[in-house]
């Protein structure tokens, strides 16, 4: 029987916005608390009409086809993360004084008393590896744990177990944040910040704003990126528990209060008596996977929540050993003829690309998709020296092309004039043929993909496909 430990909810009239992943349970659980509820949502397709079909019943409203009309008596709207901020649903809400959670919210809110500990994390790139690699750690400590939240586990599952949990790794985007206003973490990270989801959130500023929210009400450790002062500044700025400690972690030699990189190895010098003299190893540079350097400052953000909570130093290493990555996440998919082939088709953004461009020298690059409003030249101009050809695909292309003209123009580009799936097996035969032995082809499209593809997965899968019908023996010296 589930419970609302604050008794708000039964009787209430509850607006959910939103069919899906977010909406469905929601609507499910709301109804179970007692709370008359009616679900809005934008599309009216046939999928729409089976899970509106799910849903209906006693006490359970659906209209499809109307995502903007606030219904009269509604209280309270609960919505999917997705759902923009200036969507007239909830311009009418603010004019009316109803309250707007997210999904994120309602879990938070529905916790009984001895819930189990959220450890958050939080950054433009990285969240889910970090989480994953983070509820490895929990798990090798012996602690009953999941990775959920943006995660694509539902937080609403996971509060409301029969069995309960030790603690959370919680993946929480900036949309979940932004309509999460009482989530209080145990502990936090912001592993990064960097432009992106601004036609979401309507500014740089604001989207940094929602980041930083995770650190709000932290009770151990704010922990915060040494090579990215944004992260550092939003620690300043949260209001947290009295005695809630600053952590950082560094790709290099941590100082006192931070986690680090000393010869091959991860240490904590954050978590250690006399920090200020001594470092404890927690595992070697080699065991996580892959041993680049974004993945090392991931593992290290999640061994700095992990040691907030007392894991010991053995479950960290155990925990990393253990740890495997999502598929498409600088994925290492084959060598053929000397070239190595990488798929990190999740690097949707620029900041990800460049963190994927840093991992290897040289690269024939293959690019592309929807820009979401980002310039490349920043991008570029970082990446020059590394390209040895770059290969373009996808509706915006062009804005790559034309920051490549300017500060790679000696670099050779491939410019595919197509957005069918089949450009990318076209992109990776350019590609095999601009590489040379000891190069590395790869798909880092610093763009989304649905101008083309589903989504990355469906993206990745073509380019590990198109790699793996490369000829036998074929290579570059031949073809050119």
């Amino acid at each position: 029987m589930i419970q609302d430990p604050t008794g708000e909810l039964a009787g209430r009239h509850v607006t959910v916005a939103g069919l899906g992943v977010s909406g469905i349970p929601a609507a499910r659980v709301l109804r179970e608390l007692g709370a008359e509820v009616t679900v809005v949502n934008d599309g009216d397709d046939e999928r729409s009409r089976r899970q509106a079909a799910e849903l209906e019943g006693p006490g359970v409203t659906v209209r499809l086809g109307d995502g903007d009309t606030l219904p009269e008596g509604t209280s309270l709207i609960v919505t999917a993360p997705g759902w923009r901020p200036d969507k007239p649903l909830f311009t009418a809400a603010a004019e009316a004084g109803v309250p707007v959670w997210g999904d994120v919210e309602l879990a938070w809110r529905l916790r009984g008393p001895g819930a189990a500990p959220w450890l958050a994390v939080t950054g433009t790139n990285g969240k889910t590896t970090t989480v994953r690699m983070l509820a490895s750690i929990l798990e090798a400590a012996g602690l009953r744990t999941a990775a959920v939240g943006n995660i694509g586990v539902s937080l609403l599952d996971a509060v409301l177990a029969d069995e309960p949990y030790d603690v959370l790794a919680v993946e929480l985007s900036s949309y979940q944040l932004h309509w999460a206003p009482s989530v209080r973490p145990h502990s936090a990270v912001v592993l990064n910040v960097a432009p992106d989801h601004l036609d979401w959130h309507g500014s740089m500023e604001a989207y940094i704003a929602d980041k930083g929210r995770v650190y709000e009400g932290n009770e151990v450790a704010c922990v915060y990126n040494v090579a990215d002062p944004v992260t550092e500044e939003l620690v300043r700025r949260a209001d947290v528990v009295e005695g809630c400690r600053a952590i950082g972690f560094t790709p290099g030699a941590p100082a006192p209060s931070q986690l680090g990189v000393v010869e091959g190895l991860l240490v904590d010098r954050a978590f250690v008596d006399n920090r200020h003299s001594h470092a404890q190893e927690l595992a070697e540079v080699r065991d996580v996977d892959p041993p680049v350097p974004h993945n090392i400052a991931n593992a290290l953000a999640a061994a700095a929540l992990a040691r907030a909570f007392g894991v010991e130093p053995r479950a960290v290493r155990d925990g990393l050993r253990a740890f495997r990555p999502d598929p498409h996440r600088i994925e290492h998919v084959a060598d053929v003829d000397g070239v190595r082939y990488v798929d990190d088709s999740k690097a949707t953004n620029t900041h990800a690309a460049e963190a994927s461009l840093g991992a290897y020298d040289p690269v024939v690059w293959i690019a592309g998709g929807l820009a979401k409003g980002a310039s490349f030249d920043e991008l570029v101009a970082k990446a020059a020296k590394r390209l040895r050809a770059a290969v373009l695909i996808g509706a915006d292309r062009a804005l790559i092309r034309e920051a490549l003209a300017r500060h790679a123009p000696d670099v050779p580009v491939v410019d595919l004039d197509r957005t069918d799936t089949g450009a990318m097996a076209a992109a990776v035969h350019e590609a095999a043929r601009l590489a040379r032995p000891g190069d590395t082809v790869l798909m880092a499209p610093a763009c989304a993909s649905m101008d083309m593809f589903t989504n990355y997965h469906a993206r990745g899968e073509a380019f590990a496909a198109a790699v793996r019908d490369l000829a036998p023996g074929r290579s570059a010296a031949q073809e050119r």
